[in-house]
């Protein structure tokens, strides 16, 4: 097939035209699917304190530590935000019958940092049943 000689680089010029939107696109999925990984790890972090604080509240070295030390075992990579909080829907003890909640900030910047921007504050909160 013949060309002309003005559309000789033609696909050259679209394919530079397209490209950034292209990657563009491409980070932000990766961005979106990082921020959403540490969604669950934050939920996961403040799930696992919370079970640790229904289950093990009536053991001897049982604390607020405790409670933050499992939390941050469940998610290791997880910037966490120091201290995590921790309420019970009956005042300050976890009596059987009685809830728990962990909530777990983080911080965490983004995968591929292309926007002018600062990633959003991550929260997991994480509700348990004291005594169960």
């Amino acid at each position: 097939m013949f060309r002309s000689n003005s559309e000789r680089g033609a696909a050259a010029v679209e394919f530079a035209f397209i490209v950034p939107v292209l990657l563009l696109l491409v980070m932000g999925i990766m961005n979106f699917g990082y921020l959403f990984n540490q969604q669950i790890s934050a939920s996961n972090a403040a799930r696992e304190g919370a079970r640790y604080a229904a289950v093990h509240y009536s053991d001897s070295g049982f604390g607020y530590s405790a409670i933050e030390g499992a939390a941050t075992s469940a998610a290791p990579s997880l910037r966490m935000v120091k201290p995590i909080s921790v309420t019970y829907s009956a005042g300050g003890a976890c009596a059987a019958g009685t809830t728990v909640t962990v909530k777990v900030l983080a911080v965490k910047g983004w995968l591929i940092n292309f926007l002018p921007f600062s990633a959003p504050q991550i929260t997991g909160i994480g509700v348990m049943q004291c005594g169960g």
